[in-house]
């Protein structure tokens, strides 16, 4: 092989003698070594990038997502999805918070008050879910398990009221049965296998549709594994398997809930019902992607 000499290396990667030496210096030339006081270098060898080039611009919502989460970046679609997807799957299971009490607790992780009482679990519950769509967030690509479903159960309802009665297990199925909006859901000895069999089927399919998601979530809420937090954990699982698949993900606001809550018992007479609301909210995200300028 020839070796050239950093003066050789300088004019052909068009750089200066010195930033040839300190590539070699700190390992960053393949092949180069010191013979004496003189630099041998590979005459193909590559020039190093620049240590402080920027990085790629994120691609996709998720990798947005994820790199403002990192950088703990504030004001952008991380914050605004945090907030939003918080204070309205909060709202919709009866926390009375605020849209500006979500806000001030996301924000400064205190909360004012004046002249008013809070129910300490709507709070606990807030902070909870944020670290639980940080974990959608994280984990998006993963697949969907047992485990996981399970673990959002846990940071969700951690430190509540809940978590202290002897009948409620956290971070587990349900030990009585319960009902949802006057319907009979799976009996707590059904719930193993039933939620195996929905992993399994769901799992099975290579790429899932925008209906194949819904359909899970259907699914999912009709068999409540949990004793409570079933609808905040089945849709922070909508939004983590739209960022999954590249589908632009959505949040069920409150002027919508009527709609959603009639759409999941009328799934299996009609579909279109519950796509349709979906679609509408999914609509409305669209919005905030515009605005902050990312593609979809």
């Amino acid at each position: 092989m020839k070796y050239l000499t950093v003066a050789e290396i300088a004019k052909k990667w068009n750089v200066s003698e010195r930033s040839v030496r300190n590539y070699c210096a700190h390992g960053r030339v393949v092949g180069a070594f010191l013979l004496g006081k003189t630099w041998n270098i590979p005459e193909n060898a590559q020039k190093p990038e620049r240590a402080n080039k920027k990085k790629e611009k994120p691609k996709n919502l998720l990798d947005i997502l994820q790199d403002e989460k990192v950088n703990q970046y504030s004001g952008g679609i991380y914050h605004k999805t945090q907030i939003d997807l918080t204070y309205n799957s909060n709202h919709m299971e009866g926390s009375r918070l605020t849209h500006d009490q979500t806000r001030y607790i996301f924000e400064t992780n205190t909360i004012g008050i004046e002249k008013e009482v809070l129910n300490v679990d709507d709070v606990i519950e807030t902070a909870n879910h944020f670290r639980c769509v940080d974990e959608i967030i994280e984990h998006a690509k993963k697949p969907l398990t047992e485990k996981f479903i399970k673990d959002l159960h846990l940071i969700l309802k951690n430190g509540t009221s809940d978590s202290r009665k002897d009948w409620f297990v956290v971070g587990d199925y349900k030990k009585l049965p319960n009902e949802v909006g006057g319907r009979k859901t799976a009996l707590p000895e059904e719930v193993p296998k039933k939620m195996k069999e929905l992993l399994a089927d769901y799992n099975n399919k290579n790429e899932k549709t925008f209906e194949d998601i819904l359909d899970f979530h259907v699914k999912f809420e009709r068999i409540h594994p949990f004793q409570d937090g079933n609808g905040r954990v089945g849709r922070l699982i909508l939004f983590k398997e739209c960022l999954k698949y590249n589908i632009v993900p959505f949040i069920i606001e409150d002027h919508l809930k009527l709609y959603y809550y009639r759409s999941l018992k009328e799934w299996d007479s009609e579909k279109g019902f519950l796509i349709d609301t979906c679609l509408s909210a999914q609509d409305r995200y669209k919005t905030y992607l515009d605005y902050f300028w990312i593609s979809y």
